[in-house]
């Protein structure tokens, strides 16, 4: 699999093994440690109102995921509570304990054994029923993971549009902490403004009629949403200035040289944030 990250120990669903299994899904706190997930292209216009959406990847492939934390390790959703902090819920978040393995042109449901959630007590929405047969509950999920596998290859196609237009360019936020502290999140690509602007008609057209257009403007939007992650990590930390100076975020493209180090984060690794210098 591509992308585990909370996952840990994913095993094939079957009868025989998890016959006796409930899923008891009660907070997200088993997201709670990281700062990005990847979305699909139809997430984009309900994400966008939420969280700062960009592009993680490498010189093969990239994804659209949403910004969730600005440090490593941190998920500014996600309260003490496990209370997700946001009106929209990532799928890649709402479809755990489950997902996709692939055997040759063959998937297999897994689910994370490791799941808090998991459990042989009957608590929460048994897998099967006593005859061995799925349950609804597992044959929703089934479903939903399959539409998210249709949707994950419309997605690929949009972003390897995105990269045989030369539309993505690296970026890092430069962002001012309301204690004062600045730190700078790097490690993502943007569709540049620019380049957009000055594609050929031929090739605007074409971005038209699918809707990619669309979802390139809906991205740009997006990165507005800064201030509000920015504002959700202090909420734990240190009081504002008293001069009640407001968390700022500022986008700026990396220079030539930091390209390669940007490139080569895997497909769906998140964003680094680290202390400015």
């Amino acid at each position: 699999m591509a992308q585990m990250l909370f996952y840990e120990n994913v095993t094939p669903v079957s009868p025989q093994r998890h016959g006796d299994l409930s899923v008891e899904i009660s907070d997200y706190e088993f997201a709670g440690k990281v700062n990005s997930v990847p979305v699909m292209a139809a997430e984009l216009p309900a994400a966008a109102s939420d969280y700062t959406i960009v592009f993680a990847g490498n010189e093969e492939s990239v994804t659209p995921v949403v910004i969730l934390g600005i440090e490593d390790g941190t998920n500014a959703y996600v309260g003490e509570d496990g209370v997700w902090a946001a009106d929209y819920i990532p799928a890649f978040v709402r479809r755990y304990p489950f997902v996709f393995s692939q055997n040759e042109d063959k998937l297999i449901l897994c689910v994370d054994e490791n799941h808090a959630g998991c459990n042989r007590e009957g608590k929460g929405q048994r897998l099967f029923d006593d005859k061995g047969e799925r349950s609804d509950y597992l044959s929703a999920m089934l479903r939903f993971l399959e539409e998210s596998q249709t949707q994950f290859a419309r997605t690929r196609t949009f972003c390897q549009r995105l990269k045989e237009l030369d539309l993505l360019e690296p970026m890092q936020a430069d962002i001012t902490m309301p204690s004062g502290e600045k730190k700078s999140l790097r490690g993502f690509m943007v569709i540049s403004r620019e380049k957009l602007k000055n594609l050929a008609p031929e090739k605007l057209s074409e971005l038209v009629k699918t809707n990619e257009l669309e979802l390139a403007y809906i991205h740009l939007l997006s990165m507005n949403n800064f201030r509000q992650v920015i504002q959700k990590q202090a909420g734990a930390a240190p009081a504002a200035p008293a001069d009640g100076a407001a968390p700022a975020a500022e986008a700026v493209a990396e220079a030539p040289a930091a390209e390669a180090p940007a490139a080569e984060a895997p497909a769906a690794e998140a964003p680094a944030a680290e202390a400015a210098e």
